[in-house]
């Protein structure tokens, strides 16, 4: 059995291009598929947040199951109360796995101490998995020189068609896609909407909630 290490963002809102406060969280999806396909599998989960601030799920990420879906949240040990991030001791872990939501794109894209762990996985080849904005983690893991750690490596990652088509491309300060590829990391895009994973080595990347389940799966081969 092998212990992995979920980092959720723990930002409530995301900060828009006109200074309102967008109503955010993690995408529940993007937390519990995964969380179910890693543990039906044997293994451990940890949770993580900045701060060990207690997280919560992006309101619109609910659908029909809305009730099944929160009270299955609300049944993940340690979600409630995670670790901090700050104080997580890599070595603990066999893999690590990002969510998205729109949340990441707040704390996570520039928190430091995410940064050093992210920079940490790569170098060690570590397996990491991260999804749909989630992926914007991956802004934050700078060498001293100010090249991410993930440059020149290819990933999948929400598209700017997506945010276009998701209604808030032309609030957000920046886009995923866009600024990924700014920074020198290879985005290998689908079509909006599609189940999309992307591996490079050990890094595993999803393109948005529906590659979500496929994600984990290939986290999971990494892990065998």
């Amino acid at each position: 059995m092998s212990s992995v290490l979920f980092v959720v963002s723990a930002a409530r809102t995301w900060t828009l291009s006109d200074g309102t406060a967008h109503p955010t969280g993690y995408w529940a999806e993007e937390l519990l598929a995964p969380y179910r396909v890693l543990t039906a599998a044997g293994h451990a989960v940890a949770l993580a947040t900045p701060g060990g601030l207690a997280p919560v799920a992006d309101p619109a990420s609910f659908g029909a199951d809305e009730e099944d879906d929160r009270a299955a949240l609300a049944a993940i040990a340690g979600l409630a109360a995670p670790l901090d991030l700050a104080r997580v001791d890599l070595s603990e872990y066999d893999a690590v796995f990002y969510p998205g939501g729109h949340a990441p794109m707040e704390d996570l894209a520039v928190d430091q101490d995410s940064g050093r762990l992210l920079v940490s996985a790569l170098d060690a080849g570590l397996p990491l998995a991260l999804v749909c904005h989630g992926v914007a983690a991956l802004l934050a893991a700078a060498r001293p020189d100010g090249t991410l750690a993930a440059s020149g490596r290819r990933v999948a990652a929400f598209t700017d068609a997506e945010e276009i088509q998701a209604g808030l491309a032309d609030r957000a300060p920046w886009l995923l896609e866009s600024t990924l590829r700014e920074r020198g990391v290879v985005v290998e895009a689908a079509e909006p909407w599609a189940d999309h994973v992307v591996v490079d080595g050990d890094l595993v990347t999803g393109q948005n909630p529906q590659s979500s389940e496929s994600v984990a799966r290939a986290l999971l081969e990494r892990l065998a």
